[in-house]
């Protein structure tokens, strides 16, 4: 039989990731030892007493029913660490819907309020999953850039009044992949200002919250006054908690938004397995305990490598937060061909910044997944490269 994808298919073409992990493989195959700093999973394992208590509760014979969404111990450990994190209050029942991981989310949240030809305000460059809900909906992206003259932020006054009037939705990711750029008060005012007079619904993706490398508390969307009127934040257990494969998360806000993703998602699934959403809550509960360890991990690998590439002439600055370093490549444009070109001279495979929107020409991705001296290492390596 002659089998044809979707129309919509079409969107939905190989990807450059693809591309690299095929030719990194081939390497690995030839016997070259890569240092990988292309896949944002986080390297360190979760907590012990998290492991115990996801491997206990597997083994009680009640654990393997629907949960169909979120239990009320989870939605009470979300709402607690929020208020205990950023002094936000959230009513665990109304205000918070469960995903199966925030890509799930990310990707159905478009449907639950688009319709076909609505406009999307999202970043240039942006995750990727942004692009695949969009599309999903039938929406319309309209991308703000995002410029090292601006500090890698949205300039909202760029946005035409009539984009602004059609626009339904806009979606931040601070500080964000690829690019690890923070936010201020200031900042979230502005968006929350312009949600209102456009009516447009704010959701912030806050995945990397935790991996903060100043100041003493993570900084939320939702803490900032008239967030809740416009919006929502959509966190998960993946990086925080080292808990990527438990596909765990959550989008908290707005009570009226979130009665809409729980309708949706009625229609989606049968909810998270039980053990980890046990597992979920205690790591939510004892937070300041478990993410310190991580923090600190993170922190000393962004100084690491931002210093060892800055030592070989990259104009690259140390972030002050996230998992990523989002670093201009010290020769030419070419991204694409500079980052196979670096697997070939160096061994450190890492991802073309245009593979996440045409501001990121030029510029590199690189994931901080490795060790402290792995880092250095791979810095020392890059030298080798040239295009």
């Amino acid at each position: 039989m002659t089998i044809e994808p979707s129309v919509k298919m079409a969107s939905f073409g190989p990807s450059i990731f693809s591309d690299l992990k095929a030719y990194a493989t081939a390497q690995k195959q030839k016997g070259n030892v890569l240092i990988d700093l292309s896949l944002g999973s986080p390297d360190l394992p979760p907590d012990d007493r998290i492991r115990t208590i996801l491997a206990d509760e597997s083994r009680k014979p009640e654990a393997y029913g629907y949960t169909l969404e979120g239990t009320g111990q989870f939605y009470e450990a979300v709402a607690n660490y929020y208020k205990r994190r950023s002094g936000v209050t959230l009513q665990p029942g109304t205000d918070i819907v469960q995903t199966m991981g925030s890509q799930e989310g990310l990707v159905h949240l478009p449907l639950a309020f688009c319709n076909p030809g609505d406009v999307v305000l999202t970043t240039n460059p942006a995750y990727v999953a942004y692009e695949a809900g969009i599309t999903l909906a039938g929406a319309v992206p309209y991308y703000m850039p995002l410029r090292p003259e601006n500090r890698f932020l949205p300039d909202l006054s760029l946005i035409p009044d009539a984009v602004a009037k059609k626009a339904k939705l806009m979606i931040l990711n601070l500080p964000g992949n690829p690019v690890p750029a923070m936010p201020d008060d200031a900042f979230f005012e502005k968006v929350i200002a312009f949600a209102k007079k456009h009516q447009i619904i704010v959701l912030h993706d806050a995945a990397y919250s935790e991996f903060y490398f100043t100041g003493d508390r993570p900084f939320s969307f939702l803490a900032i006054p008239g967030a809740m009127d416009v919006g929502m934040e959509i966190n998960s257990l993946s990086k925080s908690f080292s808990l990527a494969g438990a596909r765990v998360a959550y989008i908290a806000g707005n009570a009226g938004m979130i009665a809409v993703l729980k309708q949706l998602k009625s229609n989606l699934d049968y909810g998270v397995f039980n053990p980890v959403q046990a597992a979920a809550s205690f790591a939510l509960d004892r937070a300041e305990e478990i993410t310190g360890r991580l923090r600190a991990e993170f922190r000393a690998r962004a100084a690491a490598l931002s210093a060892g590439l800055q030592e070989n002439g990259w104009p690259v600055e140390r972030p002050e937060g996230g998992m990523f370093l989002w670093a201009k490549i010290p020769r030419g444009e070419d991204d694409r061909a500079f980052v196979f070109q670096a697997v070939d001279q160096s061994g450190v495979v890492m991802v073309p910044g245009s593979a996440f929107g045409t501001e990121g020409k030029g510029y590199v991705r690189i994931a901080l997944v490795q060790p402290v001296p792995v880092l250095k290492q791979a810095a020392d390596r890059l030298k080798k490269v040239i295009v």
